[in-house]
């Protein structure tokens, strides 16, 4: 059954123009593991170095007969580059190798396409389709008949792609104002949620990480946790609490890859923000990866680009894969294993160490004519001792804004 399951995989052969721009060998690697998110079966790769990519075709004309060659030899129905291609380049490469040509940024599409559930979701991704394929449309019929089905052609659709660029621009406006609407509200929600008092906590990083797996392990959310990349697409959001009694809300987020398309950070831009406005950052990388630290500074960096105010903490996930990990110290970060539980409970304490000034430590005493405001702590806040006295009960907790008004006139020093 597996064998007849991989034998429907369309055969892919991957394709890079190495111009020194940045690390060919592990961005193959992540463009094989998009590529099998995407249901093709990697065949192979094929690597140029150039100066700059070939107007015409991306990879020299001696590249594109050995990729001819290559193609018909052993079968392959997808050419999938590594680079962003061109209209004509994809036309030419089309034409001189027989199979169709799809770049980077159309097989990420294809699998966000793929993965959108909410209706914002597919706002974004439709939004991102549109800015991609706007500058490729050449006219009406043959130009877009090669967008009807298969891997990197999952889109609007052909009859919506068909029209031409004014109702093409048309539907961007239209979508851009929907998406504005979602994110008022959103704004709207995040300020409901900071006067009361909620802490949000946000899990990040480059996608495949084990953010899922992680929210899973922390608040039994059920979310969809596979060994594929953007498995995560539309943000989750969970009560945790803490091992202090105190409630934070926990919200797992997009997954990022290298040179995430500008089409897609532009459109995921409102849920981007919403990660990089939580108090709290998990910023979550595959500790098992040789890239670790550049998969951390890299979603560090666009956090910032983002406005990123909050306490970030890095967090070495899947450090199972590697107990070597476990003889090294930890700088400023924390060592996990969301599938094994190791380190977990070290990852609750500096959530807890990072709460924001805003959540406070009180001593109390609420008089028994009162005790009405205990049953709200231990809703909005966390009781942390309470010893019953004749007049009333000592308490020890952690409140909010929302409540620091109500206990005001029962603090003890």
């Amino acid at each position: 059954m597996y064998e007849n399951r991989e034998a429907m995989r369309p055969r892919a052969l991957l394709v890079a123009c190495d111009t020194g721009e940045y690390d060919v060998e592990s961005s193959l690697a992540e463009l094989y593991a998009l590529a099998r998110t995407a249901g093709a079966e990697p065949f192979g790769s094929m690597t140029q170095k150039r100066v700059s990519p070939d107007t015409a075709t991306c990879v020299g004309s001696g590249m594109v007969e050995e990729i001819a060659q290559f193609c018909k030899a052993h079968e392959i129905e997808l050419l999938l580059f590594d680079c962003e291609l061109t209209p004509t380049q994809v036309r030419n490469l089309e034409a001189l190798c027989g199979v169709r040509a799809v770049d980077r940024t159309a097989l990420i599409l294809d699998i966000f396409a793929k993965n959108a559930r909410t209706k914002e979701g597919r706002l974004q991704v439709e939004l991102a389709q549109l800015q991609y394929l706007l500058p490729r449309l050449s006219g009406r019929g043959t130009a877009l008949s090669r967008l009807g089905g298969g891997i990197g052609t999952r889109g609007p659709g052909e009859t919506k792609l068909e029209t031409d660029r004014r109702h093409i621009h048309e539907r961007i406006r239209a979508l851009r104002a929907q998406l504005a609407l979602v994110r008022r509200r959103r704004e709207t929600r995040d300020r409901r949620r900071e006067k009361d008092g909620v802490v949000t906590v946000a899990l990040v990083g480059y996608t495949n990480a084990g953010k899922s797996t992680l929210m899973n392990a922390l608040t039994h959310a059920g979310v969809l946790a596979e060994d594929k990349l953007f498995a995560t697409l539309d943000p989750t959001a969970r009560a945790l609490k803490l091992p202090g009694g105190f409630s934070v809300l926990l919200i797992d987020t997009v997954g990022l890859v290298r040179r995430l398309p500008h089409h897609l950070i532009e459109a995921f831009r409102s849920t981007l923000e919403e990660a990089a406005q939580a108090d709290i950052l998990l910023n979550v990388c595959d500790a098992s990866s040789p890239e670790a630290a550049e998969h951390l500074k890299v979603t560090r960096e666009l956090l910032l680009s983002l406005g990123c105010h909050g306490t970030v903490i890095p967090v070495m996930n899947q450090c199972d894969r590697v107990p070597a990990l476990r003889e090294l110290p930890v700088i400023g970060g924390v060592r996990i294993s969301a599938k094994t539980g190791e380190g977990i409970p070290d990852l609750l304490r500096a959530i807890e160490a990072a709460l924001p000034a805003r959540i406070q430590h009180v001593r109390l005493f609420v008089p028994y004519t009162q005790a009405a405001l205990l049953p709200r702590i231990r809703e909005n806040g966390a009781i942390l001792s309470e010893e019953y006295e004749a007049a009333g009960v000592a308490v020890t907790a952690v409140v909010g804004p929302q409540l620091y008004g109500a206990v005001a006139p029962y603090l003890t020093t």
